[in-house]
């Protein structure tokens, strides 16, 4: 069995069951856009967001949940899969996960549309029932991640960023989603208990940060991970390798990677030497450092509770963010 499915194990039922629950929330009266919704649920990723939700609500809830949890699952993935529509839009792509994105088939028009529906269905479910605990909480996580969006690309134009300024980007844009994912779990079941819901909060952010740097390591890895070796360098986009070891360079050499990250990220000969000058002086293993450092601060968290199946599988879940391939 692979390490997914064992992940998924305690929540098989659950995980199908939301399946179904979530194609119901997207359902609409215009032909068209049920089209383009079933190509969308039929191209779904390892959905770790709704898996994260789950497992925290079972194991706070002893091993039992609630329609909640499934509806803040459902809010999670909509509004979550709006912002990569729009992402598609705004970055001019035409592939996500392998397959052709809903603009490339689409156009922009119909893409930006879509993905404005799905928000607002996002939103409306969990007003039809009253979740406005949970609304508050996905809210928050859209504000951060469009904060952490425009961040990046304000000081993308200077490549001026700091670590503290990286951490800041990567907490808003990638962390937030899945630091919502677990506090809507840990809510769904324990509405009142702040603390715990605070807990978990914090626990889906530093899983998160992990997660982040792991995609930073794969941008200087040789494995294809569906993303080319060299792109975040190409895009000018400045990760935690790069930035460690601009701050460890001379100021020759700093000039140097600032002018090819700048004024020559097409070439590809001047990409493949900027990727071997950040090996030679250990940014992959000063970001290697980081990453683990966030994943044992996410199991730390997980340690005062008792041994259950969830809580088996959200520590193989964290140790997955920082190991897996792809």
């Amino acid at each position: 069995m692979n390490v997914v499915a064992q992940i998924k194990e305690p929540i098989a039922r659950e995980m199908d069951l939301f399946e179904d629950k979530f194609r119901d929330s997207m359902i609409s009266q215009v032909a068209l856009l049920n089209r383009i919704t079933y190509y969308i649920v039929n191209r779904k990723g390892k959905q770790m967001r709704p898996m994260f939700t789950f497992l925290v609500a079972k194991m706070l809830g002893g091993g039992e949940i609630n329609d909640r949890s499934y509806r803040g699952a459902s809010i999670i993935e909509l509004i979550h899969t709006a912002s990569l529509v729009h992402d598609d839009v705004v970055d001019d792509s035409n592939k996500r996960r392998g397959f052709f994105s809903i603009n490339a088939l689409w156009k922009n028009k119909i893409a930006v549309l879509v993905g404005d529906f799905l928000f607002s269905k996002g939103v409306l479910l969990s007003l039809e029932h009253n979740d406005f605990d949970l609304l508050r909480i996905i809210s928050g996580a859209v504000r951060e991640i469009s904060q952490g969006e425009l961040l990046q690309i304000e000081k993308a134009r200077r490549l001026d960023i700091t670590e503290e300024v990286y951490y800041d980007i990567i907490r808003q844009k990638t962390a937030t989603l899945i630091a919502a994912c677990c506090a809507i779990g840990a809510c769904s079941v324990k509405p009142e208990a702040e603390e715990e819901i605070e807990k978990f909060r914090l626990f889906g952010e530093l899983a998160g940060m992990a997660f982040q740097i792991k995609d930073d390591l794969f941008d200087y890895g040789t494995q294809r991970i569906g993303k080319p070796t060299g792109i975040d360098i190409k895009e000018q986009k400045m990760t935690l390798p790069l930035i460690h070891v601009l701050n460890q360079s001379s100021p020759k050499e700093k000039k140097w990677l600032i002018n090819s990250v700048k004024n020559h990220n097409k070439d590809k000969k001047r990409v493949q030497e900027v990727i071997a000058f950040v090996k030679e002086k250990g940014g992959l293993e000063y970001a290697e450092s980081k990453m683990m450092e966030y994943k044992d601060q996410a199991l730390q968290l997980l340690s005062t509770y008792p041994e259950s199946p969830y809580k088996t599988s959200l520590h193989l879940m964290v140790n997955y963010v920082v190991d897996r391939k792809i």
